[in-house]
């Protein structure tokens, strides 16, 4: 009983301290506020660019043609090389018949053209579509897949595939370091903030000194002061978070500029996001005011 008496009474000064210097609380809230906003902005963008990434890896397939002289033994052969080749997930004959057909439902233009073709007279041929495990080798695999006697041409999306995953990857980065940075230079600014608040309060500091408060029961009002600080501070960009991006995804239909681009589904993306932003306002303040303390205080 004494403990909860004792946390109680913790939380109590801490919500007194936050209204009692409401100016002070609402610049380090504000501060707060802006920070993440601009981090959930970041996280948002950090995490459909990985999902980008995903989606390409996942799609990009090489695609080997295969001679039109090969038979049905060379075609065999030609399986067992693709699938003996390092990094190489699966694969997948696709005849030129079915090839054909899928380019004629299509388009009406293509049906139009090719209904009429026989078998001799069609030039398209038969391939084997590969996946790989990793992307980065993916232009191992496809050299390695041009030495195989009876492939004609190797495709893949070539240089273009590579600079987009590397773009990918830069923007990737780039989100994460900015959100690293913001929440260092805002857990220094409400530290600073905080530090303000707690030197307008040496009288009070020096009272509970003098009947013996113990240095961890003079700093716990301050930390959960920061706790409450970082807390309120969380309110609108999880606001935003929630429904700026849910309103963005049903307003493009889950795409960006292209079908190709596709964005990650609100739920329960927002939510997962939302809880990192509370999660991250809470340990700033919290820092910031233990920080305030301990090296500005010296108690």
């Amino acid at each position: 009983m004494k403990t909860v008496r004792i946390i109680g009474r913790n939380i109590r000064d801490a919500f007194k301290g936050v209204f009692r210097n409401f100016s002070l609380s609402f610049a380090s809230i504000s501060c707060i506020t802006i920070t993440l906003i601009v981090v959930a902005i970041s996280m948002v963008l950090s995490e459909n660019v990985n999902n980008f990434t995903l989606l390409v890896e996942r799609d990009v397939t090489i695609v080997a043609f295969i001679d039109n002289e090969a038979d049905e033994d060379k075609i065999e052969e030609i399986k067992d090389q693709i699938s003996v080749i390092d990094n190489v997930d699966k694969y997948e004959f696709k005849s030129k018949q079915a090839i054909t057909e899928e380019m004629r439902d299509s388009s009406d233009v293509f049906d139009s053209i090719m209904k009429n073709w026989t078998d001799e007279e069609n030039p398209i041929q038969n391939t084997y579509q590969v996946k790989v495990i990793d992307i980065n080798k993916i232009k191992n695999v496809a050299d390695e897949i041009k030495k195989i006697d009876g492939i004609t041409v190797v495709k893949y999306g070539e240089g273009m595939v590579e600079q987009l995953i590397a773009t990918f990857e830069f923007i990737h980065k780039i989100c994460i370091g900015a959100v690293v940075a913001l929440i260092l230079v805002t857990a220094f600014l409400i530290s600073n903030t905080i530090k303000i608040t707690i030197s307008s309060r040496q009288r009070e500091i020096g009272i509970m000194r003098l009947i013996g408060a113990s240095n961890i029961n003079i700093r716990i009002p301050f930390i959960i002061e920061g706790l409450v600080l970082g807390l309120l501070g969380s309110i609108i960009p999880v606001i935003i978070t929630i429904y700026g991006y849910t309103e963005l995804y049903n307003k493009f239909g889950g795409h960006l500029f292209s079908n190709f681009i596709k964005l990650i589904k609100p739920v329960p993306f927002v939510y997962t996001t939302s809880s990192i932003l509370v999660l991250v306002g809470i340990l700033v303040g919290m820092f910031g005011s233990w920080r305030a303390v301990k090296k500005h205080l010296k108690i």
